[in-house]
């Protein structure tokens, strides 16, 4: 799933019409919006920007549950279309603005929300490839995909991020807490992962108040990003955009998620 990518239903809206581009950012305060706005902010989507559109249109970039949708306001200000705008070439116009003023945006705050979870390093700090997945302990396809991650980690280019999440069984939960709460979580995950069949890794008897919120919050997060399965992988492209592979990945992905080795 590309996470920069607009998600909002399409609709061509008029054809023959040259793209324009955003404008400065406006006073976006509900008083100030055009009342047909405002009716679709009371709904539940928030106004994040407003952009030029051709044909008289008025366009407003607004997120939703997560994800985009443009609105152009008609000229008479009484009505609102949703979708997307395309030219008589077949150009989305409604990409860029979207992507500039919600998906960016968006992408950053849940860059950041990772990076502010429960998570087990693999790989040197001064890597300058990071990768979040979200791993349980259970997971072959985690382990999977630690294998094939061993030549980018281990030349230090690429740190994984394991954010840990207890889902698939039973006990999945306690051994996520036990690589979690033991002193050393990377040495841990190291032994845990590279023999999974023989695991040293016991799952704890209870699990604590403070590493329970950690694994509620990470599953929390998993849940908010559309991850439905393990690993879940995220990672920057090259134009830094939210990109998300979810299984392990097919050999020749490796480079788009790892980098060039």
């Amino acid at each position: 799933m590309n996470l920069s990518r607009p998600l909002s239903s399409m609709a061509v809206l008029a054809l023959g019409l040259l793209q324009a581009p955003v404008a400065p950012a406006d006073d976006l305060s509900a008083a100030n919006l055009p009342p047909a706005i405002r009716t679709i902010e009371q709904k539940g989507a928030r106004i994040v920007g407003s952009f030029d559109a051709p044909g008289g249109l008025r366009g407003y970039a607004a997120e939703y549950q997560n994800q985009g949708m443009a609105l152009y306001l008609t000229p008479d200000g009484e009505h609102v279309l949703s979708g997307h705008l395309f030219d008589a070439k077949g150009n989305d116009l409604s990409r860029e603005p979207l992507e500039r003023l919600v998906f960016a945006p968006l992408a950053q705050a849940m860059w950041k929300r990772m990076e502010r979870s429960a998570w087990i390093a693999d790989g040197r700090d001064d890597a300058p490839r990071i990768v979040y997945v979200f791993t349980d302990p259970n997971c072959p396809y985690c382990s999977t995909f630690w294998r094939q991650a061993r030549p980018w980690v281990d030349s230090g280019k690429v740190q994984l991020r394991h954010i840990m999440v207890g889902i698939l069984r039973a006990d999945s939960p306690f051994k996520a807490a036990a690589l979690l709460k033991t002193k050393n979580p990377a040495k841990a995950l190291l032994e845990h992962e590279s023999n999974p069949q023989a695991s040293p890794l016991k799952p704890l008897a209870t699990i604590p108040g403070d590493i329970q919120v950690k694994l509620d919050t990470n599953q929390t997060l998993m849940e908010e990003l559309g991850a439905v399965a393990t690993p879940a992988i995220f990672y920057q492209d090259e134009r830094g955009r939210l990109q998300q592979q979810q299984g392990a990945p097919q050999p020749e992905a490796l480079v788009n998620i790892l980098g060039k080795l």
